[in-house]
Parts: structure tokens; C-alpha cells; sequence
């Protein structure tokens, strides 16, 4: 494997391990309304309360990790998605606001303005990654000038808004899942209620997806037929969603919640295999693509990072595990919860 692809590589695995761990954090926001007292809400927030910033940094990894290694692509990227990301921005940042601020006051007022912040940057948030996502797998606008030139209507295509659509059930579903391991009596077994139907609504979007790649992102279609394997993770998220879908009815929370990982994981999987080698495909001209070498930095800085990262990576994830092993259980509310 050349470092190119190796890197590749590397921002998958930091973009599935952002979908997984900050996935239900953004789930459980979406989710937020379905709380009907403030002992409830309390609940929800308090169970992503230990681990969402740990979580977060998945993120910040990845968009590090973009820049160092393909320097023209995030150049690229970040301008022409230039306003999307404004939005993402302040969501990430009032959802971090919304769990801090919402019990300073005793106010009713006040944590109902907090309530809703939490609810609405979460949701916004959700559904600006998928449609971010749509957008690259149906390709941009790249320029000769390796330049992105494009307004927000036409990023608000069909697919793209198809995707972003689908990326807020996967993680209303993810966070479904997750609220029934941390969560008792009423308030789980609405979440109950939420996972299956987000379950069944995920399936039914996806299957939607990838018709309409099939039929009309002709980009996409031909890795597809070019890719088996592409299918075979396909395949895997319906089934594996039924199979979650079976367990939450049994009542087997542990191995719905795996299932909900294993979902979001090939995702993304088929994302980045539908991309590769490229990692902003033009819709003008295929020769004036940005990919995994044409964007690349120097194989000096690429192995320097490649060392750095096969140490860091371990690292975190070893970290993410052991917060969630610390905070594992049910939710309990004391004097220092949210």
C-alpha cells in the first residue's frame, strides 16, 4: 500500500470512529424532544454528558489529519462547502453551549431556549455532514484551477438532501440504540418505540440511496459495478439493521446498539469506497478530480505522519474505550450531573 492510499485509509477509519462515538451524541440531541419532564431531559444529556467531547475529537483528528496529508483537496473542500460548514460551525458549538448553560438557571424559559438549541444544532449538524457527504459521492464542481465554485443551491441537489436525510435517521438511530442501554423505565421504552421506527426508516432511506446512485450518479454506479465488495457492505447495513431491529424487539439492547456500530461502520465503509481514489470527484471534468496523489503532500511528510499516527491512533482509541468502560451503566442523577 502506498502512503497515499495508506492515508486515505487513515481519514476513513477517523471519520467512522467520529460516526460511531459522536454519531449517538448527535443522535441523543435529535432525539431530545421525546423527554417529557426535566428529570428526563436531564437524563438524555447527562448520558453523553462524561464522553461527548472526548468524542468530538474524532473529528478534529480527521480534519487535521485532511489537511496534512491532502493540503490541495482541503483547500478545495472547505471552500466550495464554504457555507455549509458556517452552519456546522455554530451547531457544533450551541450543542456544547446547550449542554453546559441549560441547568445554570432554574428558569423555565431558559432551559426550554436551551432545549431547543440542543435539539436544533443537533439535528442541523446531522443532516449537514450527509448532505457534505451526497455532495462529494455525486460529484462537484472542480475547476482546472482545482477550485470549487459553487452556490448553496446547487448544493441542495436531490441525492445530497437524499443523503443528509438518511445520515439524520442513521444517527437518531444510533442514539436510539444507545438511550436504551442507558435509560430505564418510561423514557426507555419510548426510546424502544424511536429505535425501531428510526430502524425502519434508515432501511427504507438506503435502499432509496442507492437506487438513486444506481439510476443517476453515474460516477458512483460505475464503482459500484466495478467494486463488488461495495454491495457486500451494502447488504451488510440492511441486513445487520433488520438484525438490530430483531434484537430491540427481544430486547437485547447490548447487541442492538452493536448492530447500530456496525451500521454506521459500513456506512461509511461504502462512502469512502465509493469515492476512491478521489476525495473531491469533479462533476465537470474527471481528468480535474482531486485524489489521493494528486492532492497529496510530500512522502516525506506523509511518513513522518504515517509514524506519528500508528502510534496516536491506538492511543485514542484506547482512551475512547476506557471512558466508555468508566461510564458504562445507567444513568444517575447527583448534584453534579447537567
Amino acid at each position: 500500500m502506498d502512503l497515499s492510499t495508506f492515508w486515505f485509509c487513515v481519514l476513513g477509519f477517523l471519520l467512522a470512529g467520529y460516526a460511531v462515538l459522536d454519531g449517538y451524541d448527535l443522535g441523543v440531541g435529535i432525539l431530545h424532544p421525546i423527554a417529557k419532564t426535566d428529570e428526563e431531559r436531564r437524563i438524555l444529556m447527562n448520558s453523553i454528558g462524561p464522553l461527548w467531547d472526548g468524542n468530538e475529537v474524532w473529528l478534529v483528528a480527521f480534519g487535521a489529519s485532511f489537511f496534512a496529508a491532502f493540503p490541495d483537496a482541503y483547500a478545495a473542500v472547505f471552500s466550495g462547502f464554504y457555507a455549509p460548514f458556517m452552519l456546522l460551525l455554530p451547531a457544533l458549538v450551541l450543542r456544547a453551549a446547550s449542554l453546559e448553560f441549560r441547568g445554570k438557571r432554574p428558569s423555565l424559559e431558559w432551559r426550554r431556549f436551551w432545549d431547543r438549541a440542543f435539539f436544533g444544532s443537533s439535528a442541523l449538524a446531522a443532516l449537514l455532514f450527509g448532505v457534505a457527504a451526497g455532495n462529494l459521492v455525486a460529484g462537484v464542481p472542480v475547476d482546472s484551477e482545482r477550485l470549487i465554485a459553487c452556490g448553496v443551491g446547487e448544493l441542495l441537489r436531490p441525492f445530497p438532501l437524499l443523503s443528509g436525510i438518511l445520515t439524520l435517521c442513521l444517527f437518531a438511530m444510533h442514539g436510539a440504540c444507545y438511550l436504551c442501554l442507558k435509560t430505564e423505565g418510561g423514557l426507555q421504552a419510548r426510546c424502544h418505540v424511536w429505535r425501531k421506527r428510526f430502524v425502519l426508516a434508515f432501511m427504507v432511506l438506503f435502499m432509496a440511496a442507492l437506487a438513486s446512485l444506481a439510476a443517476h450518479e453515474a460516477s458512483a454506479a460505475s464503482h459500484m459495478r466495478e467494486r463488488p465488495f461495495l454491495w457486500a457492505f451494502a447488504a451488510g447495513g440492511v441486513l445487520i439493521a433488520a438484525g438490530a431491529l430483531r434484537a430491540a424487539r427481544s430486547g437485547r439492547g447490548g447487541r442492538a446498539f452493536a448492530g447500530s456500530c456496525i451500521i454506521v461502520v459500513l456506512t461509511v465503509a461504502l462512502f469512502c469506497g465509493l469515492l476512491y481514489p478521489d476525495l473531491a470527484p469533479s462533476s465537470l471534468d474527471e481528468a480535474w478530480s482531486l485524489d489521493a496523489w494528486n492532492s497529496a503532500s510530500s512522502q516525506t511528510t506523509l511518513r513522518l505522519m504515517a509514524a506519528i499516527a500508528l502510534v496516536g491512533i491506538p492511543l485514542a482509541v484506547a482512551y475512547s474505550i476506557f471512558m466508555h468502560l468508566v461510564f458504562r451503566g445507567k444513568v444517575e442523577l447527583d448534584q453534579t450531573s447537567y
